[in-house]
């Protein structure tokens, strides 16, 4: 390396290629790119790094797993072709929108032009059209009424033990048009889950797509992972509500998962997924079209909440999430209604 390269830490490096330092470290555990070291050890990325891991996260970006960015990377092009075409896919239907949009824009500068004043309402049929679920709060809340707005393509939703987040995520389901909620009965019956498989071709045909894609990130088969796959793979409903969607899944799993749900999350229904694992919500890998959604332990209402360190409700959200040999000690802990009815304290 030349005197005058430009050498990154991690960090820097990180946001230089706009993934996260961790996307980065597991590059290098894939053998996908391999940092310089400094004369104290510690990494460090040059210019032939920075390219390597330029090209990795441009294929990750196109949807591909890790597996399949090592196999182009070594010249092996298969896998290439369904992931241009399902970009491809997407593009032309960001490009339908922008056309819809371009003329709604061209018809307001027209009534402007004619000397027509314009209202909120017609000025608000530019902004993403994004639903917006409204209900009166469930018991542990008192009935106070809460607005869900600006619905992005994956919410998280995080409380303590006992902070009413199931009963939260039943009601979102319940209130949203045409949603689902798929609760943790989802993988209690093996057979029927396979015999639903079995009798849907289109859909066993792309959980075995998301099967592969799974695999490849490291996740292992299991009628938990069978179970949920065919939840979120199901044609009907216009979202999909999930109970602990960590539930019966393995660390690597998870994080396999976590990755899937991004790739796909853009182009489909909206999904609000509730987890207490910090390997499904990394905090610095929340994307600019996520939400989280935050039960307090005290019973106020439900808010949102930025991923970002400082801001209001972050540690909070932080302290909730724990690693998943860490929340395997809370597995079935049942809270207690003051009536004395037992539920589920996920």
């Amino acid at each position: 390396m030349r005197p005058t390269d430009q050498v990154l830490s991690p960090s820097e490096a990180a946001a230089r290629l706009g993934v996260s330092a961790k996307a980065l470290r597991l590059y290098e555990e894939r053998g996908l790119v391999t940092p310089l070291r400094t004369a104290a050890g510690w990494r460090a990325y040059g210019p032939e790094q920075m390219a390597r891991a330029g090209e990795i996260a441009a294929f990750r970006a196109l949807g591909l797993s890790l597996s399949q960015v090592a196999r182009v990377l070594d010249g092996d092009p298969r896998g290439l072709e369904a992931a241009l075409a399902a970009h491809q896919a997407s593009l032309l239907a960001r490009s339908s929108e922008l056309v819809t949009l371009a003329a709604k824009v061209g018809d307001l500068r027209a009534r402007l032009a004619e000397g027509q004043a314009l209202d909120a309402t017609q000025l608000s049929d530019l902004l993403p059209n994004r639903p917006a679920i409204a209900f009166d709060l469930p018991w542990p809340w008192g009935g106070e009424r809460f607005e869900f707005h600006d619905v992005r393509p994956l919410t998280w939703l995080v409380g303590p033990l006992g902070s009413g987040k199931t009963r939260l995520a039943r009601r979102l389901a319940e209130a949203w048009p045409g949603a689902r909620f798929l609760g943790l009965d989802r993988q209690a019956d093996e057979a029927a889950v396979g015999a639903g498989l079995d009798a849907d071709a289109e859909l066993k045909a792309r959980v075995e797509r998301a099967f592969t894609w799974l695999r490849e990130d490291g996740a292992t088969e299991s009628i938990a992972l069978t179970a949920l796959l065919a939840g979120l793979e199901a044609d009907g409903p216009t979202a999909l509500v999930v109970d602990l969607v960590e539930d019966g899944l393995d660390e690597a799993t998870q994080r396999a998962l976590a990755a899937f749900l991004r790739r796909r999350a853009q182009p489909c229904r909206p999904l609000v997924l509730m987890t207490r694992s910090s390997a499904i919500l990394d905090l610095a890998a929340v994307e600019p079209d996520e939400a989280i959604l935050f039960c307090p332990a005290n019973h106020s209402p439900p808010l949102r909440v930025a991923p970002y360190p400082g801001v209001a409700g972050y540690e909070a959200v932080a302290n909730c999430l724990a690693a998943p040999d860490v929340r395997a000690r809370t597995a079935g802990v049942i809270a207690w209604r003051p009536d004395g009815r037992p539920e589920a304290a996920a």
